[in-house]
Formats: structure tokens, C-alpha cells, sequence
């Protein structure tokens, strides 16, 4: 019922993106290319050998982004290269769009999940501890419907699965990919997504809203469909050039597992590399930055920033996961920096063992840290 009620409605989706009011369609082409080169160095706080040399200093990232549009209908997508380490080249996003007037449009492709607060929930170059479970700007394939006017902003969604680059019967998901997915013998299909944003304020302009997200796990070896879930509560703030990030989420992933294999557990991966994490937690993030122009030589604005983020796991002898990132980004023209103190406890990126940091964890962790400079052409 669920498979042919949500083929259904990608169907209808489809053709009212195919056939919207002509008279908001544009009559030349336009195309514009653009990307950015990023370049990184760092220092952990785990790594002996590299803190005998004094850190590390290399190739980030390249990417290639392009936007066009044509009688209504426009294009955007971006590619990234990273080393053959970090997944090497991937989509990060790519979808087609058709805008019915100044206040809605549709898109179908691989595009945002609308579910917390967006674009991120974070300043820093690390993000927030919700991108590392696929819950800051994550792209999934589908169908996304955006209303935005000056009290609300909301979007419904369906999405078919995550990015597929493997097509087999019973092919595992790649975890050669920009956003977390699950991956491994579940994979993500059939998902439901709705948010709702009211704003307010004038001096001070708030953004408070909601989020829902349901879908199926359906599991290459029992060939049964699990369930997971997502519900967030956010709430930004803009006051000068402050800006606040609130939000607070319950997930919950529900895998039709072989029998014996653990359900309190899900692998997700991303980068190349999968790990574990826990099924069910609720997640807690504030984020907070401040934004100073200046005139320091090519230097025209310096923006200070903190965010944190705690990963609650449900299972009670499951260790919990904390991030908390301070740094602040400089802004020289088209060359941006993020220089980070990134620390954490049971963070998989972050000095632990990688593999079980965000599920079962290690009681007798500690904090490790991330001195890291991130220096960004975008053109």
C-alpha cells in the first residue's frame, strides 16, 4: 500500500511540474558557472606523528556549480572532487525547478531535504553535530513543493530513496556521498517530509517552525520495509548582526533486521566511509555567531561563532556524543576562511575509533580536538 500510494503521488507531483502556468516562464536562456577551490590545514589532538610535524596542510575540495534557466524551468546542480579517501567525486546536488509564481515552485531531483533548520544549523566549516546523522543538509531523490511568503514559509516532499549509484537487485548504498545516509543492508525509500516556518518580528526577526519526516527502511536481506522517523522543533533569531540557531529532534529508525542482528543500531555513511550509529536518540543544538565588518586591510568582515551539539542515545548503556566548534570566518573578498577549535566526545571524526563513537560509544572517552584553517576560493 505504501509503494503504490507513494509511486502515485510522485506521478502527480510530476505532471503539475510539467504542466505550471507558462506566464512566469522567461524567454532568453541563462547560464551561470561558478565553484570554488578549498584548501585545509589541521591538527589533532590525537594523531602523535602529526602533531611531531606541526599539522598538516593540503588539498580540500573542488567543485563546479551551475545554474541555469530557461521558459521557467532552471537547473541547479554542484559537483565535488575530493580525493579518492574522502569518496572521491560526487553530486552533492542536482535537481530541475519550475517556479509557478514568486511565492511557489517545485523541484524534482536530487534536492534538500526540508526537515530543521536550513540551509545549516551551523557556522562553522564542521557543521553541527546533525550533519553527521543525515540532518543538516541533506539531498535526497524526489519531489519537493516550497511555498514562501512573508508570514509562512512551508514544504511537502516525497522522496523516493537517497542518492543511488549502485542499481543492483540487492546492491548495498554507496557511501561515496556529500549527506549521511543510511547505508549498509538497510536502505532509505518511500520518505515523507513536511515543515512549516512562521516569522516574525521587525528590529528583531525570528523564524520559529517545525518539521516531520517518515519513511521506510527496506532491508536487502529479509526483504521486509522497517520505518524511521524524524520530528525537530526550531527557532532562529536575527537581531543585527547576531544570529541564533535553537533546535531539538527525535529520531527513531525501526530496521526489519535477520533475526538476531541488532535493530538498536543502523550504519550510515558518507565520505567513503560508513559507521555505526544509534537507531533511536533525540539531538540538541544551539548555535550562535556574531559578524563584525571591518576594515583590516582586504579584510571586510570577521564573523565569531560557537556551536554545539549533544547527541542523547535512547539506550540507556549507550555513552552519549557531544561537538562543540569556536572559531570565527574571514571574509576577504571572494576568499572565505574558517579557522575552527573543533572538539568532541564520542565523535567519530573527532579522535574517536570511528567506528561505534555515535552508537554504543566508549565510557571511557575523552575530548579530543581539531585545530583546522579552511581557506576557500568561490567564484
Amino acid at each position: 500500500m505504501l509503494k503504490t500510494t507513494s509511486s502515485s503521488l510522485l506521478l502527480v507531483m510530476l505532471f503539475t511540474f510539467m504542466s505550471g502556468d507558462s506566464s512566469f516562464a522567461q524567454e532568453d536562456p541563462e547560464l551561470k558557472i561558478g565553484g570554488a577551490l578549498r584548501f585545509n590545514y589541521n591538527l589533532s589532538s590525537w594523531k602523535d606523528g602529526q602533531k611531531d610535524r606541526g599539522g598538516d596542510f593540503g588539498y580540500d575540495m573542488f567543485r563546479v556549480n551551475v545554474n541555469g534557466s530557461y521558459q521557467g524551468i532552471y537547473i541547479d546542480a554542484e559537483y565535488r572532487l575530493y580525493s579518492r579517501s574522502f569518496g572521491g567525486g560526487f553530486l552533492k546536488q542536482g535537481w530541475l525547478g519550475y517556479r509557478f509564481n514568486e511565492k511557489e515552485e517545485i523541484q524534482v531531483g536530487l534536492t534538500q531535504v526540508p526537515f530543521g533548520i536550513q540551509q545549516y544549523n551551523s557556522h562553522n566549516w564542521f557543521f553541527n553535530l546533525t550533519y553527521y546523522f543525515g540532518l543538516e543538509d541533506d539531498h535526497d531523490m524526489g519531489v519537493k513543493y516550497v511555498h514562501i511568503d512573508d508570514k509562512f514559509e512551508y514544504n511537502l516532499a516525497f522522496f523516493k530513496n537517497a542518492e543511488e549509484l549502485r542499481f543492483g537487485g540487492t546492491s548495498e548504498v554507496s557511501p561515496d556521498r556529500y549527506s549521511y545516509d543510511v547505508v549498509g543492508r538497510n536502505k532509505e525509500v518511500n520518505q515523507f517530509n513536511g515543515k512549516l516556518i512562521y516569522k516574525f518580528g521587525d528590529s528583531i526577526k525570528n523564524r520559529l517552525g517545525t518539521s516531520v519526516q517518515y519513511g521506510g527502511l527496506y532491508n536487502l536481506d529479509t526483504e521486509k520495509t522497517g520505518t524511521h522517523y524524524g520530528l525537530a522543533l526550531h527557532y532562529e533569531m536575527f537581531y543585527k548582526n547576531w544570529n541564533v540557531k535553537l533546535q531539538a529532534m527525535n529520531i527513531d529508525h525501526d530496521p526489519e533486521n535477520l533475526p538476531g542482528e541488532s535493530r538498536e543500531i543502523i550504519k550510515m555513511g558518507a565520505y567513503g566511509f560508513p559507521y555505526e550509529v544509534a537507531s533511536d536518540f533525540n539531538i540538541y543544538t544551539i548555535a550562535i555567531s556574531k559578524s563584525i565588518p571591518v576594515e583590516l586591510g582586504p579584510i571586510s568582515n570577521i564573523q565569531f561563532y560557537n556551536d554545539f551539539g549533544y547527541q542523547d542515545k535512547k539506550v540507556d548503556n549507550f555513552e552519549d556524543s557531544f561537538m562543540n566548534v569556536t572559531g570565527m570566518l574571514i571574509t576577504v573578498g571572494q576568499v572565505y576562511t574558517y579557522v575552527d577549535y573543533a572538539a568532541g566526545y564520542n565523535q567519530s571524526w573527532l579522535g574517536g575509533n570511528f567506528v561505534d563513537d555515535f552508537s554504543t560509544g566508549n565510557p571511557d572517552a575523552k575530548w579530543e580536538a581539531r585545530f583546522n584553517i579552511n581557506i576557500g576560493y568561490y567564484f
